[in-house]
């Protein structure tokens, strides 16, 4: 298992810097952020440490130099859209883009992509698994003759009204992992295992990852704390965010000695990439490199 990092929280770096970053903590890989170049949607998106749009040969050269001049890998090329859009045009846009990003991650030598399943927020499970191999089956054409894998992240992309009624991501739940992969028989799809997500759905981290030990293709390292006394307040009725808080690892609800074994009894031997969305850590620049180094100390008793 190798540790790297999301390179979003570094936002206001440059690639090289990125890089150079990882080196000099000793982290053995980053997961690159591959947004199109312009104004984020949300927090942690809009991030552009490579632009797939200009990616010539010299700069496919010029990035595999400098990884491998730093020891650092790429562990893989990162897009995270509403692919599944209800806005037709929107999502053409971001398929597009997702496409772009597959076809950089194979021409850089970067076997992963990892992504969202995506979904129309405003339809039932039923219509969005109608709507599923639409979108979808290009994807992973494109996905098999590159021979790229797709680690689409658990995220139910729920967390404020803004998502409402029933978030944006339909790869939410192991019970939908199981639909996704009968619809789209491909195993160049998989997983971007993050065990957050099932903390703050109250759902077991563990077991999920040797049930669907075959589809882990990328990990996550994000903690959460879920707030029992708001919850008992709220109920789950309502957005997320309103009972759960983001951590930074070994802050949060889980328990990571145990995730990294039990991803080990899974046979899991990739990349793990932590990715900091803790609101304490992000007043400046300073801050968000401590976020990744402080985790990076906690993980290591395990790895």
């Amino acid at each position: 298992m190798k540790i790297g990092f999301v390179s979003s929280i570094l936002a206001d770096l440059t690639f090289e810097e990125v890089i150079d970053f990882a080196h000099e903590q000793a982290f053995e890989a980053v997961e690159i952020a591959c947004w199109p170049v312009g104004k984020a949607e949300r927090r942690y998106a809009g991030v552009t440490h490579i632009d797939v749009d200009t990616l010539d040969d010299t700069k496919i050269a010029y990035i595999q130099k400098y990884c491998k001049d730093r020891n650092v890998e790429i562990s893989s090329l990162a897009y995270y859209p509403n692919n599944m859009d209800t806005d037709v045009e929107k999502r053409k846009y971001y398929n597009q883009h997702l496409l772009k990003v597959i076809d950089a991650a194979s021409r850089l030598g970067v076997k992963n992509v990892t992504t969202f399943i995506g979904r129309m927020q405003d339809k039932n499970l039923e219509e969005n698994l109608a709507e599923l191999n639409t979108v979808w089956d290009p994807i992973i054409k494109a996905a098999e003759e590159k021979n790229i894998l797709i680690g689409i992240e658990n995220c139910p992309m729920y967390f404020t009204y803004d998502e409402w009624p029933a978030g944006q991501n339909l790869a939410s739940s192991p019970y939908n992992w199981e639909l996704i992969f009968d619809r789209l028989k491909s195993k160049n799809i998989g997983i971007n295992y993050d065990p957050s997500h099932m903390i703050l759905q109250s759902m077991d981290y563990l077991q999920p990852m040797l049930d669907f030990k075959d589809r882990l293709y990328h990990l996550h390292f994000k903690d959460l704390t879920l707030d029992q006394a708001k919850l008992d307040y709220y109920g789950y009725l309502v957005p997320p965010n309103m009972f759960t808080v983001p951590k930074i690892p070994g802050q949060g609800d889980i328990h990571w000695g145990k995730f990294i074994t039990t991803a080990l009894d899974a046979g899991f031997d990739g990349y793990a990439c932590i990715e900091i969305e803790d609101r304490n850590f992000e007043g400046d620049l300073e801050s968000r490199k401590q976020s990744l180094i402080i985790s990076k100390r906690h993980l290591n008793n395990y790895i």
